[in-house]
C-alpha cells in the first residue's frame, strides 16, 4: 500500500526533474548559440576587388568614393617609397566624436585606411576592417558607441562597393572578445602597454616639436596625416617610415605587403605625453597570421620603429 502511494510521487518527481533538465539544456544551448553569434570572427582586412587602372587613377577613385559617403581623406603616401604601393587615410566627424570619448588612446581608432597594391598590370583594393580596429583599440568601450560606429563601418563598405563587388575578409581572423584583450602570446604586450616617447611642458609645445620634426622629415620619416582635438588636448599623427635599412622597405616585404592598409604607424599625443603602441602588439595585431619564425625575422623592427618615432618627438 505504501509503495502504491509513493509511486505516483516518484513518477511526478522524475518527470519534474527531467523537464527541468531539458529546460536547462535548451537554455544552455541557446546561450551557447548566442555566444557563437556574438563571437563571430573578424578579419583585419577586406578585399574589394582588382582593377586594370593604375595606382594614381585608383587613388583618385577611392577619394571620390569616400567623399560621396561624407568621409574626408586626410593623407596618402607610398609606403617604402614604392610607387606600386599606396595608402589613403580617411576619417569622419561622427567617427572622431565617438573614439575621442575613450580616454585611453581611443583617438588612434579615428583614422581608417585603404590600401592599393599593384602587381603586374593589376591593382588590388583593400581596406582596414573598421570593426576589427574598433574592437582592438576601443576594447570594452566599443559597446557604448557600437550603433554610431556600425554606420561608419556600413558607409565604408558602401563607399568601397563603388570600386569593386568583393567584400571578402583576409589576413587572418580573431573573435571580437579576443581582440579586446589581444596579445600575440604569453609575455607579449597588450594595447595598454604603450611605449612612452617623450613628455613635454605642455600639449602645445609637444605639438610644435612633433610638427617641426615631421616637416624636416627627421629620421627619414614623412607625415601622412595629423588629426588634432584641441579641446581634448589630443593629437594623432600617421608617420611613414621611409628609412631603407630599418623602415618599411626592410620589414614589409618580409611580413606581407598585402596588409598595406596597416600603415602608416601612429603616435598619439595626449596632454603632455606622446606614446606609441608597442611594436610587438601592433605588428601582431595587423598581421595575426604571422608565424613565430617570420616574427623572428623582424625581431629588431619594433625597436627600430621606436627609435625612429622617438627621434621625431625630441626637441
Amino acid at each position: 500500500m505504501f509503495i502504491c502511494l509513493i509511486d505516483p510521487f516518484v513518477t511526478y518527481l522524475n518527470h519534474h526533474i527531467m523537464k527541468t533538465l531539458i529546460t536547462l539544456l535548451l537554455s544552455t544551448n541557446l546561450l551557447f548559440s548566442t555566444q557563437l553569434v556574438a563571437q563571430e570572427s573578424l578579419s583585419p582586412y577586406i578585399k574589394v576587388g582588382t582593377s586594370s587602372n593604375g595606382i594614381a587613377e585608383m587613388a583618385k577613385a577611392v577619394k571620390t568614393a569616400l567623399e560621396a559617403k561624407g568621409f574626408e581623406v586626410i593623407g596618402s603616401y607610398h609606403p617604402e617609397n614604392n610607387l606600386n604601393l599606396s595608402v589613403i587615410a580617411f576619417t569622419r566627424k561622427d567617427l572622431q566624436e565617438a573614439v575621442i570619448s575613450v580616454k585611453d588612446r581611443g583617438g588612434l581608432a579615428g583614422v581608417l585606411k585603404v590600401g592599393l597594391v599593384k602587381k603586374g598590370n593589376s591593382v588590388t583594393i583593400s581596406y582596414l576592417n573598421p570593426e576589427y580596429l574598433f574592437n582592438a583599440y576601443l576594447r570594452t568601450k566599443y559597446q557604448y558607441f557600437k550603433t554610431k560606429l556600425s554606420k561608419v563601418t556600413a558607409d565604408t563598405k558602401a563607399a568601397m562597393s563603388a570600386l569593386g563587388s568583393g567584400s571578402s575578409g583576409f589576413g587572418g581572423s580573431e573573435e571580437a572578445e579576443g581582440l579586446q584583450k589581444y596579445h600575440y602570446m604569453m609575455m607579449m604586450p597588450y594595447f595598454d602597454d604603450p611605449v612612452e616617447l617623450n613628455e613635454y611642458p605642455s600639449f602645445e609645445e609637444g605639438l610644435s616639436v612633433i610638427r617641426k620634426n615631421l616637416t624636416a622629415k627627421k629620421g627619414n620619416t614623412v607625415k601622412v596625416f595629423e588629426l588634432v582635438y584641441k579641446d581634448k588636448q589630443v593629437a594623432v599623427f600617421g608617420v611613414g617610415l621611409l628609412d631603407k635599412e630599418e623602415g618599411e622597405a626592410e620589414f614589409l616585404p618580409i611580413i606581407g605587403e598585402d596588409h598595406i592598409a596597416a600603415m602608416p604607424y601612429e603616435i598619439i599625443l595626449q596632454g603632455k605625453e606622446v606614446t606609441m603602441l608597442h611594436g610587438k602588439y601592433r605588428f601582431a595585431l595587423h598581421w595575426p597570421e604571422l608565424t613565430m619564425g617570420t616574427f623572428m625575422k623582424i625581431n629588431s623592427t619594433p625597436g627600430n620603429v621606436e627609435d625612429m618615432l622617438e627621434a621625431i618627438c625630441k626637441p
